[in-house]
């Protein structure tokens, strides 16, 4: 599925990600701590409640450690929270890359403008929402993973809230806030939750409808971003892909057809009129 469905990378390291020296270093302080604190790495994971091929792992720089297992850490060496502060340096490593990727793009943004046709956009969905759309992906996420990736996207959320915040606008298509993703109740708090950021002043969701005779943009889903910096920037989300686009002739064509949908589809107010007409029906 999209970047916003539930296509992401497991708890492993990618080798190719930047963030590899830091998980290195962590490591490194790791091991050293272990060692000047007289503990073989078998006692020390006996003594951390983990396995010895998991810590192994960690010092050498191809795992990434839990905050859980930094915190633990901490306390078995008695680090005086040395290495528990670590915590804040290997935190977004937690993420998967494409999910920082996308992260850095939307809190650098002034303006987001995102369609999507086959679940709620990830900037609005619910926790349980995520967490049930991770849990349908094939081949199986494990629950770790599961939690790693919930906890990106909630994180992702914060920007709505933030000072100053980006204009959020979404189209969003009918079958989607029809679709019961989890089952009725999650959708019911979903579009709930949609209702509720939908009132916010830098946030505008319009609704596509079933109905509609024109829709110009039925490829795939994707966004548009005007940065800070004056620049616009385009993401398209496709199966098994999530594609950053810089060329500007196709950013503006993303642009043009961004434009078109929003006018082809429902009023903000509108929207929300309809948002409230489904939620009674589900």
């Amino acid at each position: 599925m999209s970047a916003e469905g539930t296509d992401e990378s497991s708890w492993a390291l990618d080798p190719d990600d930047e963030s590899g020296a830091v998980v290195a270093a962590v490591g490194r302080q790791l091991k050293m701590w272990r060692e000047a604190g007289g503990f073989d790495r078998s006692t020390f994971a006996e003594q951390m409640g983990y396995g010895a091929d998991l810590t192994r792992k960690i010092e050498s720089g191809t795992r990434i450690p839990r905050p859980e297992f930094l915190d633990k850490a901490d306390e078995v060496l008695g680090a005086g929270g040395k290495i528990a502060a670590m915590k804040v340096d290997v935190e977004k490593a937690h993420y998967p890359k494409k999910v920082r990727d996308l992260a850095k793009l939307e809190s650098a943004a002034v303006e987001i403008g995102s369609y999507e046709y086959v679940v709620v956009t990830g900037l609005l969905q619910t926790e349980e929402y995520a967490r049930a759309l991770f849990g349908l992906r094939r081949p199986m996420f494990s629950e770790d993973e599961i939690e790693r990736l919930v906890t990106a996207r909630m994180e992702r959320q914060k920007i709505l809230r933030q000072h100053p915040a980006p204009l959020l606008s979404v189209v969003q298509e009918e079958a989607v806030l029809r679709r019961p993703i989890g089952g009725k109740m999650v959708l019911r708090r979903q579009l709930e939750h949609l209702l509720e950021v939908g009132s916010l002043r830098n946030v505008e969701i319009q609704v596509m409808p079933i109905a509609v005779e024109e829709h110009s943009a039925l490829a795939a889903s994707f966004k548009v971003m005007r940065l800070r910096d004056g620049t616009t920037v385009g993401h398209n989300d496709v199966q098994m892909a999530s594609r950053l686009i810089t060329d500007p002739k196709e950013v503006q064509i993303l642009d043009m057809r961004y434009g078109v949908i929003r006018a082809q589809a429902l009023t903000p107010r509108e929207s929300l009129t309809f948002i409230e007409k489904v939620l009674g029906e589900t």
